[in-house]
């Protein structure tokens, strides 16, 4: 056993083992060192794609913001396509939408608020999408669409806003009593997130003819 061996056999057997084991050390650092520069690599490509998305993202906002709806759509189109995966696709396909709602092209922004509802993983901005194609379709005289848009989910946090579109789906529909029922749980817990005001006036014209 090694504690009655003398100092000089201790040495070479340890010299003996170093040798038999460096084949094996050298290689777990070489994987070791494989895998840091492989993790490396994928966060700053990551980075890398990141910050590409981010600065097409803001030139769609800046051609929309020219009022230059064409160049914007192309470029949003072209983020969408280029990056399916970034959270900017998503962006860029709601503030598309939001410009061809203004410009009255209401079929292609409901087909991006689709786009959206299929492909984001965030719930929060799966609910904004949904509240805008219900809006949307109202627009397009679709209460019924709209109320099953809207009625597909549980809207959270949301929930008083969903209440008053689903007000106006209902109205729209000829249920006075049931947009009159609704307009009054969005105004009950909506708090700073419905506009009261309008939401007064609603519910007063509704309950007083």
């Amino acid at each position: 056993m090694a504690e009655y061996l003398d100092e000089r056999e201790q040495w070479e057997r340890a010299v003996t083992a170093a040798k038999e084991a460096a084949p094996w050390v050298l290689a777990g650092l070489l994987i070791a060192t494989a895998g840091y520069g492989g993790w490396q690599y994928w966060v700053q490509r990551n980075a890398r794609l990141a910050f590409e998305a981010a600065t097409r993202y803001q030139r769609v906002l800046d051609a929309f913001e020219r009022n230059d709806l064409s160049v914007g759509l192309a470029l949003a189109d072209a983020l969408i396509k280029d990056s399916p995966a970034s959270p900017y696709a998503v962006q860029a396909d709601l503030a598309a939408a939001r410009v061809q709602v203004e410009s009255d092209a209401l079929e292609p922004a409901a087909a991006r608020l689709r786009h959206v509802l299929a492909t984001t993983k965030d719930r929060e901005l799966a609910l904004v999408a949904r509240l805008r194609l219900a809006r949307v379709q109202l627009a397009q005289h679709l209460p019924d669409q709209a109320l099953a848009t809207l009625n597909a989910v549980d809207a959270g946090a949301f929930a008083a806003r969903f209440a008053a579109v689903r007000g106006d789906a209902l109205l729209a529909k000829g249920d006075r009593d049931g947009a009159l029922r609704e307009y009054r749980a969005a105004r009950a817990s909506g708090g700073n997130t419905v506009d009261s005001g309008l939401l007064d006036l609603k519910i007063g014209d509704l309950a007083h003819s």
